[in-house]
């Protein structure tokens, strides 16, 4: 009964886990483009 239960546990927190790390590397690269987006028009302006 343990080995079910610790099974289950395994297939919830694994998508868990790796929707959290695809979510965090879309946030990441989202931030980055923002930012590279907000240099590039300030320097088009300064330029």
């Amino acid at each position: 009964m343990r080995s079910d239960s610790s099974s289950t546990v395994t297939m919830v927190i694994c998508p868990i886990c790796s929707t959290s790390r695809w979510t965090s590397t879309c946030f990441v690269l989202s931030l980055s483009i923002g930012i590279l987006h907000t240099v590039a028009s300030l320097s088009g302006r300064l330029i």
